[in-house]
């Protein structure tokens, strides 16, 4: 199975980079550069699901552009995390889901700031078993089988060794929806900034929690994230070494889309600092 999501990973990745290469044309009218980012998303999508659905016909989907398919391909439902574990309580067979982002961090890909990756994940009866967070501008693949470790093309990761907040690389998102409580997103990140070395948000979830995975950061907070953004960055996290769970270090992230990762002593003084944020 882990096979078949890279080569899924690889096919979006490729479509995605061949349309990299027509942005600096397509800037010119926005409207047609919108159009052809949702074209690429929708691409990359399909090529994904295609070539899951050519392995394992009988497996269900949860993707950020088609919703939750059916083994058909035909939309079942909303989009909604309860949903898709009522469905593996309640079905008697065993049942896959994958969860796909095809392009996480599109806002970076249409101005060709080279920060965004594509994501698939499979739960089995509600439990994340495999991810895949592979970037195509870099090449670099991420990939965790629940139970054997995470790898970054075929090197094993660690999470950081960091034993002090206040050394600690720490990468975030920043609200971008007016929907969203940007207020009480900004004395979230005065705490951290005022406890950390450093902050960063590149803008593509799902690599900022593999780069957690690889060490690269030594932890990640951030609010209102789907399933897609978070479900195998989690998997790479958890095989990693590390912990995650929301601000308060309950285990509802999937959900509620609130999330914060690290290795187990960093994560204990962030769940001090941001736990009745």
């Amino acid at each position: 199975m882990l096979n078949v999501a890279i080569k899924a990973a690889r096919r979006a990745g490729n479509i995605i980079n061949r349309a990299s290469l027509n942005l600096e044309r397509l800037q010119i009218a926005r409207k047609q550069q919108n159009d052809f980012v949702t074209e690429v998303d929708q691409q990359a999508e399909q090529a994904i699901i295609e070539t899951l659905q050519a392995a394992y016909p009988s497996h269900h989907f949860l993707a950020e552009e088609s919703g939750r398919l059916n083994h058909e391909g035909a939309v079942v439902g909303t989009s909604s995390w309860q949903e898709v574990l009522d469905d593996a309580a309640h079905r008697e067979a065993d049942q896959y889901v994958w969860v796909i982002d095809p392009l996480d961090g599109t806002t970076n890909f249409i101005h060709g700031f080279p920060q965004y990756a594509v994501s698939i994940a499979l739960i089995f009866n509600g439990q994340i078993v495999l991810g895949v967070v592979y970037d195509p501008t870099r090449d670099e693949l991420f990939t965790a089988t629940k139970g054997q470790g995470a790898y970054l093309n075929n090197r094993r990761l660690r999470v950081g060794n960091q034993t002090r907040l206040s050394e600690c690389l720490i990468g975030t998102g920043f609200p971008f929806r007016a929907d969203q409580d940007l207020d009480g997103y900004l004395e979230v990140f005065a705490k951290m900034t005022r406890s950390c070395a450093g902050i960063r948000r590149p803008g593509a979830a799902a690599l900022d929690l593999a780069y957690v995975a690889a060490g690269r950061f030594d932890g990640f907070f951030d609010r209102d994230l789907k399933p897609w953004d978070m479900a195998a960055g989690v998997l790479l996290i958890t095989e990693s070494g590390g912990l995650v769970a929301n601000y308060k270090g309950e285990e509802t992230f999937m959900g509620t889309g609130e999330v914060m990762a690290a290795n187990p002593k960093i994560f204990g003084q962030m769940v001090t600092l941001l736990g009745n944020s």
